[in-house]
């Protein structure tokens, strides 16, 4: 059977009612503005208060970096799309869309674990902090998540640039993610799915426990603290971390541990939202502009 080559696809966007259109973009970009602006906010604050320059604020600062990316690969197409009903996306432009996002996605991740850890460094080894989170070890963590991000990115868009799509090309999604790709695909796709199975459980699955366990050790050291008000700031920071974690997790554990063949396209487009334009919105309320210390940076950085 002859195959042409694909050389672009259709993609669908979230909604196909045109009543909607209107209502989504003005919805989607407002949050890709404030997903936007305000990690950038977060990067120009850290990056010009030298009193931010601490282990604590560099893993604040990576998110911001990586949220930065992973909205400005998936929303501005979108929103295109959503505005003009120009649904057309080149192949590359599929593919890099891909590996941007597949790379944010494997770099929140693992940033999740190591800010935990951080946390749990701080709380419960409070005299040895600056000495067990020095720079060399900031260094070495940021470098293990570049790595695996890297890695696990370019391990799946290898798998995808393998495999034949004979038609339809037509995205039944906003973007190009790995699961609707592989629907589409007229080739085996199990090693694309094993691989991703792997990947879900090492990375999403291991990283949530491991996030979860460093803040069973956090809330047993709260649980010391002697007065009432510390352990209420300490639980109220813990809670609004673990309910952030779980509402990224969640899904992305969801999207990527069925397989291709049981991909149902409406539902998994509101689940897919979730992790790709509301998390990098709720990262910035929880962990950055609740902080006072950010708060003062910024007002440093931008003075009204």
């Amino acid at each position: 059977m002859n195959h042409s080559i694909v050389t672009e696809f259709i993609i669908l966007g979230l909604s196909r009612n045109p009543e909607l259109q209107g209502v989504l973009f003005v919805i989607f970009l407002f949050i890709y503005l404030v997903a936007f602006l305000g990690n950038m906010l977060i990067v120009v604050a850290i990056i010009y208060n030298t009193t931010l320059h601490t282990p604590m604020y560099v893993f604040l600062l990576a998110p911001a970096i990586v949220d930065i990316i992973c909205t400005t690969s998936i929303i501005p197409k979108m929103l295109w799309t959503t505005l003009t009903s120009e649904e057309i996306i080149s192949y590359g432009g599929c593919m890099s869309q891909l590996f941007f996002f597949t790379w944010s996605l494997g770099a929140e991740m693992v940033l999740f674990t190591t800010m935990a850890y951080d946390r749990y460094v701080a709380i419960c080894f409070p005299l040895r902090c600056t000495t067990i989170m020095n720079h060399h070890m900031c260094v070495a963590l940021l470098s293990i998540v570049m790595a695996i991000a890297v890695t696990s990115s370019l391990v799946h868009m290898g798998l995808i640039l393998k495999l034949t799509f004979c038609g339809p090309h037509t995205i039944d999604h906003f973007f190009c993610e790995i699961p609707p790709l592989l629907a589409l695909s007229c080739s085996p796709v199990r090693v694309n799915e094993l691989m991703v199975y792997v990947a879900d459980d090492i990375l999403a699955v291991g990283d949530f426990i491991l996030t979860f366990i460093s803040y069973g050790f956090i809330i047993a050291a709260i649980l010391k603290i002697r007065t009432a008000e510390g352990k209420k700031k300490a639980f109220s920071t813990c809670s609004s971390h673990l309910i952030v974690v779980s509402l990224y997790y969640s899904p992305v554990i969801y999207t990527y541990i069925h397989p291709a063949t049981s991909y149902t396209f409406d539902k998994d487009k509101v689940v897919a939202a979730l992790y790709t334009i509301v998390t990098p919105t709720l990262n910035l309320i929880v962990y950055s502009f609740r902080n006072k210390e950010m708060q003062v940076g910024i007002k440093k950085v931008f003075p009204l």
